[in-house]
């Protein structure tokens, strides 16, 4: 049975669209009747229907995903800083396809349970078929960026919700979504919510653009506005076109200027500027450009295509370990899912790093990055450390209290770094935070609210501790369900790219060039790190110190590297034609085929030379 205020809302829906021919105006905006009109005669939907949205199964919901992840990933960021904006006003928000399907979505732990019973969450569907009026479904029809509050909805379901939403197109014109923010409550007066409408149309046009430049970098690219020192940060007007000038991508704006001046979208970029003119403007100030045939100028900059190299091969300086990049995408999809990842590995594999790199690719990546080490904390400290204190909770607290690291964390990623070496009752607090979203200060009465996502990490086999009575099981098995085992750095392939990076980086810091002798690069290669990749770079860092015209040789490495016998074994082992292969494998990143052609040898007669001459190939593979 309808709750009264639903009934009246039936009443009011079914009485304005019946008299809508005699009714002098409609009390909602034109855009909301012809949806509610719409909705009862077109979709023959029933406004006092109580039913949630339609929800995508989990394979339809990530093949949508997959088919939207360029968009998805252009928009991330900007979906998180929308939401940090309005998030203290409890709205959730939402990025959906072009067919209404939410893709993309963030809200608060503590209103998630209550917006995903109201239907926003994670794989809704939102046409205006099935559901009638809303915000979503609005823009899907209209194409302009709409606000639905309260009553302004068809069914009966969604009358206590405020949804202000906004188009986002292609290059080309078509729609490839919508940007939504939602809230459970809010004023009554529709006036309330101007501002929010107006911070999702700017974020919209944000990702709009965002994509466009994206799309467009292999053409010649205008960014436009009427105020010169918006030119870079806020374009209005972005113009694309190829080499023989013709246009090939317009954003909104500029599509409805070019509409409005010309009458119709021109297909040249000499019907919009003249061509002198527009050769005359660079890429290195905003300056000004006037309209072809029309009054009015813009403040405008022309950025040349971005040319592909002729052979986009990855050089050895970015070369990752194939394991170390999958790890590093699948931890990317279960983070942004909200659920916790836990990173194994030896002692100075990498695995801060890691975390760093993951928070980064995440859609977090606009959030705070706290980094805790459970072990490098004294056990009388951490829960303080953790959890925080308010002032006077125990003898030699500070006056004014203190943030605790969960809550610095808020709306970012905690990295809890060797997870193992935490005591037991503080797993049984991070549980609860884990579970409930919830901290509770020391000396605090109440609990406040954390939306955070936790990276954790450990070199100790946890399953052990566990069975030995040192390790929360449930806390294992809520963490280890999305388990990242990093590889040791005597197995990665990627020791060569690794080097060069290190070594790079210390001639930034130090502001002088440092190379590798051949000698001295072949020890690091073959070399076992028992401490990984940081012995790797307190070593490098060494040698670069220490080294002599800027090349580090096999004296400049430390003793416990190289080892007495080490190097007189090496410098037996250096022949002039060994000598010879080795320059010119280093010289060519170790590659097979070019290092032959420069020898004027087949590849079979270098690998024979390679094995002969007792070179050691990092990755042991040409």
């Amino acid at each position: 049975m309808l709750a009264a205020n639903s009934k009246d809302h039936v009443d009011c829906v079914s009485r304005v669209v019946r008299n809508a021919d005699r009714l002098p105006q409609a009390p909602v905006p034109s855009l909301i009747f012809d949806s509610w009109r719409r909705s009862m005669e077109q979709h023959h939907l029933d406004p006092g229907s109580l039913q949630g949205p339609r929800i995508l199964s989990e394979p339809l919901l990530k093949e949508c995903r997959e088919r939207a992840e360029l968009f998805m990933r252009i928009a991330s960021e900007e979906v998180g800083q929308l939401h940090h904006r309005v998030r203290h006003a409890d709205y959730c928000v939402m990025l959906t396809d072009a067919q209404g399907q939410t893709i993309d979505h963030r809200v608060d732990t503590a209103i998630r349970n209550d917006c995903r019973k109201a239907g926003l969450y994670l794989g809704t569907c939102w046409s205006e078929a099935e559901e009638g009026t809303c915000g979503v479904a609005t823009v899907l029809t209209s194409k302009a960026a709409v606000t639905v509050h309260k009553r302004d909805h068809f069914r009966a379901a969604f009358i206590g919700l405020t949804c202000s939403a906004a188009p986002i197109f292609d290059p080309q014109g078509n729609l490839l979504g919508v940007m939504d923010a939602s809230a459970l409550k809010s004023p009554d007066d529709r006036r309330s919510q101007h501002l929010v409408r107006q911070m999702v149309a700017q974020s919209a046009q944000a990702i709009e653009n965002a994509f466009f430049m994206h799309s467009a970098r292999q053409h010649w690219v205008l960014q436009a506005h009427s105020t010169p020192g918006y030119v870079d940060s806020q374009p209005d007007l972005l113009l694309a076109w190829d080499q023989d000038g013709h246009l090939h991508a317009l954003n909104s704006k500029a599509r409805q200027a070019l509409r409005r001046r010309f009458g119709q979208v021109p297909v040249h970029i000499s019907e919009v500027f003249d061509l002198d003119a527009l050769r005359a403007v660079s890429d290195q100030s905003a300056q000004q450009l006037h309209w072809l045939g029309e009054p009015g100028a813009l403040h405008v900059r022309v950025s040349a295509p971005h040319r592909k190299p002729a052979r986009p091969a990855k050089t050895a300086n970015n070369q990752v370990d194939p394991r170390v990049e999958e790890h590093l995408r699948l931890a990317v999809r279960v983070k942004d899912r909200n659920l916790p990842v836990l990173v194994q590995g030896e002692t100075g594999a990498g695995k801060e790093v890691f975390a760093r790199q993951l928070h980064e690719r995440s859609a977090r990546r606009g959030g705070p990055f706290v980094a805790v080490n459970c072990a490098a904390i004294p056990e009388n400290l951490i829960e303080s450390e953790l959890f925080g204190y308010v002032a006077g909770a125990f003898t030699g607290a500070s006056s004014k209290g203190m943030t605790g690291l969960l809550s610095q964390a808020d709306g970012g990623t905690l990295f809890l770094d060797e997870i193992g070496d935490m005591p037991l009752a503080l797993q049984t607090r991070l549980l609860r935070v884990l579970a409930e979203g919830e901290v509770a200060p020391l000396g605090a009465a109440k609990t406040r609210a954390v939306d955070i996502q936790v990276i954790c990490a450990s070199h100790r086999d946890l399953a052990a501790l566990v069975s030995e009575g040192r390790f929360r099981e449930d806390l294992y098995f809520r963490l280890g369900c999305a388990r990242f085992c990093l590889p040791p750095l005597r197995e990665r392939s990627d020791k060569l790219a690794l080097i060069n990076r290190l070594v790079e980086q210390e001639a930034l810091h130090s502001g002088i060039a440092v190379g590798i002798g051949p000698a001295a690069l072949e020890l690091l290669l073959g070399y076992a790190w028992p401490g990984n990749v940081r012995q790797l770079r307190h070593v490098l860092a060494y040698a670069c110190a220490v080294c002599d015209g800027g090349i580090i040789q096999l004296a400049d490495l430390p003793v416990e590297v190289r080892g007495e016998q080490i190097e007189a074994d090496v410098q037996e082992r250096v022949s002039p034609e060994r000598q010879v292969v080795l320059d010119a494998l280093i010289r060519h990143r170790w590659k097979p085929l070019p290092t032959a052609q420069a020898l004027g040898i087949s590849r079979a007669t270098l690998y024979r030379r390679v094995n002969q001459l007792g070179i050691d190939m990092p990755g042991k593979h040409i």
